[in-house]
């Protein structure tokens, strides 16, 4: 029995991480709408709970899932901790005495309640008080209506409004200029703006270095070279190589031994992991933790498929394909920045190849697409272990986020 879940992450207005919502499916072969509501509650929090840790699918940040009415007067918000998850009321409970007194009852035990796909009706002023956040649909709310129900909630100061369906930049600065508090979307993995952003120094040697290591059998006079032309990342190479995941008998006295002691394979994760962190000063911490598990992701499946005799391949594009979110412009304009293997720039710009099937099978996984992720495990034969990769890529990023925090 596998358990399937994926999550979405949830921005404030500085684009920071403040939780997660958790979407289920009842395995590959079925879509939530044919899964009855019940059943996927009951099987997702059985599931964090027993089969993958909560804190795991969530890195410690709040889990935003969504209860029916059945699931409600049962009483399952209980059995989680009142700051691990966000009870999110779903669209389809109708307002009433019973539902009205379970909101009391949740919110004098502390939990944080809030009302998922909002339809505005006179009855739900009744709950206000003892409401959090209030989500509502940008695309299927049109602005009028979005302003009556902001108009109705200004004496409810302490409701916070989170904007779902955020897709694109237009309707995140729409939603922010609004007022709303809180962010769900796709909107952070798309360019926000193009432009041409200059590659300082330290950025165009990680960028040459990724080129180098980009082919199976790496130039190690070269790789070294570069190094030793940036005083920065010469140390930061150094303390990697020093730290304790690797057992030696010796401290790294040189960048060349520094360079074996990790291997290849270790080389090109901390190249991408420091060129994502370098350059995406300004962005979200979720921006280069999707990046992460995209690229862990893609490279668990690589090694699971056998199809590449240098599975690193797998990683990097996984790393790069949000790299256009990360410099603000068309990944046509970062590719010609990056000189990357031509196998990656096929994946990445034209969608074609092995390494772009694992990557359409990551951002599926991302959206809890399980149908259109079954077919692409069938097609590649990848058998049962995929969501077990999935599950392992997030426990890996969770790892190695501290890493990227210290970096920034």
């Amino acid at each position: 029995m596998y358990f399937y879940a994926a999550r979405q992450p949830i921005l404030d207005r500085d684009k920071k991480l403040i939780g997660y919502e958790l979407l289920f499916r009842d395995g590959v072969d079925n879509v939530f709408p044919d899964i009855d509501g019940d059943e996927a509650t009951t099987r997702l929090i059985e599931g964090s709970q027993f089969n993958f840790g909560l804190e795991d699918l969530t890195d410690n940040k709040p889990a935003y899932i969504n209860f029916t009415l059945e699931t409600l007067l049962k009483g399952y918000p209980t059995l989680l901790g009142k700051d691990t998850i966000v009870v999110e009321i779903l669209e389809t409970v109708q307002p009433g005495k019973r539902l009205l007194a379970i909101v009391k009852d949740l919110k004098d035990k502390g939990y944080t309640i809030a009302l998922d796909d909002y339809i505005h009706q006179p009855v739900w002023r009744h709950f206000y008080p003892f409401i959090d956040i209030i989500k509502i649909d940008f695309l299927a709310s049109d602005i009028d209506t979005i302003k009556t129900v902001l108009k109705d909630l200004k004496p409810h100061s302490h409701i916070k409004l989170l904007a779902e369906k955020v897709e694109t930049y237009e309707i995140y600065q729409q939603a922010l200029e609004l007022g709303f508090d809180y962010f769900q979307g796709f909107f952070f993995s798309k360019p926000e703006m193009v432009q041409s952003k200059a590659l300082p120094p330290s950025e165009m040697a990680l960028a040459e270095l990724l080129y180098e290591t980009s082919s199976v059998d790496m130039d190690l006079k070269k790789i070294t070279n570069v190094f030793e032309r940036d005083v920065n990342l010469s140390y930061k190479l150094l303390r990697y190589s020093n730290s304790a995941a690797f057992a030696r008998r010796a401290e790294i006295s040189t960048i060349k031994q520094a360079l074996i002691v990790l291997g290849a394979n270790e080389i090109k994760k901390l190249l991408s992991l420091l060129f994502a962190a370098q350059v995406s000063a300004d962005k979200p911490v979720e921006l280069i933790r999707l990046s992460l598990t995209r690229a862990r992701f893609g490279e668990l499946l690589a090694i699971s498929h056998g199809q590449f005799k240098d599975t690193g391949m797998a990683f990097l594009t996984g790393m790069m394909s949000l790299m256009d979110a990360i410099l603000d412009e068309s990944m046509e304009s970062v590719m010609k920045k990056l000189p990357l293997s031509n196998d990656i720039k096929a994946a990445l710009l034209n969608d074609e190849g092995l390494l772009a099937k694992y990557l359409s099978l990551v951002k599926y996984y991302e959206q809890a697409n399980w149908s259109a992720a079954n077919e692409i495990t069938k097609e590649l034969n990848l058998g049962e272990k995929v969501p077990d990769a999935y599950h392992e890529a997030l426990a890996w990023v969770n790892e190695q986020m501290q890493l990227i925090v210290n970096e920034k």
